[in-house]
């Protein structure tokens, strides 16, 4: 059996994924396989990956992030498990840092590594984005040294994600409930695991070596992007928040105080383009958070009578 499973999960990435795929076939470790699970692609994914017969092809027919990893980590039969984004482009030693670091430390249960952005052509980061904002597109950095994450929000992103199989069965797999679907840009699968796994006694790293690239689509790089970014970022928090028992009527309550946070805070950096955007976001994000919440009650109070 191979050392290590890499995994793309792809949708609709014709673009990107020969490319992604290349990194793969590049590494330098010695024993691993690649498989690539076609999420209900409708552009040349098969053909792609086909042109490439060392490559595992496995087609999922039920859309959604959390699904396709379910059926890669199903398909995969090693105990380490590398998910690469469709659209990112792994560094040659990539499976050689992550699959050192589960060897080197049994209570490893997930690890991400660094991840910088390539920009498309002609395009140059908007000054209306901020550092913080970047981390939407993926960017991704805490460092050059090895981090052990201590809580959930610096958990790795999930574009340069690995995770042990054992933990991962422990937990009964990717929470369907959250990751994308589609257009819906659903989140915080990659937080909520870090979150159980800190729980559990589990440790959660950053390796900076564990390098990977990733693209920033063109039809990213716009504000209205981002909004809708924030929003189901607020969605996808109400979403956690229900799976780890924290919701009720105080949810009206935080998200009511985060988003009076995130106005006041883009008054006080009206001048700042950068950071004034990022703030808005943030409420915008709350306001979807708060819609969630408030969709929540009425359902459990129907569901009452």
């Amino acid at each position: 059996m191979p050392e290590i499973s890499a995994i793309i999960c792809t949708h609709n990435r014709e673009k990107y994924l020969g490319a992604a795929i290349d990194s793969l076939l590049a590494q330098d470790f010695p024993d691993y396989e690649i498989i690539v699970v076609d999420n209900a692609s409708s552009d040349r994914t098969r053909e792609i990956v086909q042109a490439r017969p060392s490559v595992k092809y496995i087609y999922e027919p039920i859309t959604g992030l959390s699904v396709a990893r379910n059926t890669g980590a199903k398909s995969a039969t090693s105990q380490i498990l590398a998910y690469l984004d469709d659209d990112a482009v792994a560094s040659p030693n990539w499976l050689s840092v992550l699959y050192a670091a589960y060897q080197s430390n049994e209570k490893l249960a997930i690890a991400g590594g660094k991840v910088t952005l390539i920009w498309p052509e002609g395009i140059l980061p908007p000054d209306w984005l901020s550092d913080d904002l970047a981390g939407n597109l993926g960017a991704y950095n805490l460092g050059d040294k090895i981090v052990y994450i201590d809580r959930p929000g610096l958990t790795p992103r999930g574009l340069n994600y690995s995770i042990r199989r054992k933990f991962l069965e422990e937990i009964g797999g990717f929470d369907i409930n959250l990751g994308r679907v589609g257009k819906k840009l659903l989140s915080n699968e990659e937080l909520l695991m870090t979150e159980q796994a800190l729980n559990r006694g589990w440790q959660v790293a950053y390796l900076p070596e564990a390098l990977v690239e990733h693209n920033v689509s063109p039809e990213r790089v716009n504000p209205q992007w981002f909004l809708s970014r924030g929003w189901w970022q607020g969605i996808s928090e109400y979403y956690r928040e229900q799976l780890v028992g924290k919701a009720g009527v105080k949810q009206i309550g935080r998200g009511g105080e985060r988003l009076m946070y995130g106005v006041y805070k883009s008054m006080k950096y009206f001048r700042h383009p950068d950071r004034r955007f990022e703030n808005l976001v943030y409420s915008y994000g709350q306001i979807g958070y708060l819609s969630a919440v408030i969709m929540g009650l009425f359902s459990a109070a129907r569901r009452e009578k």
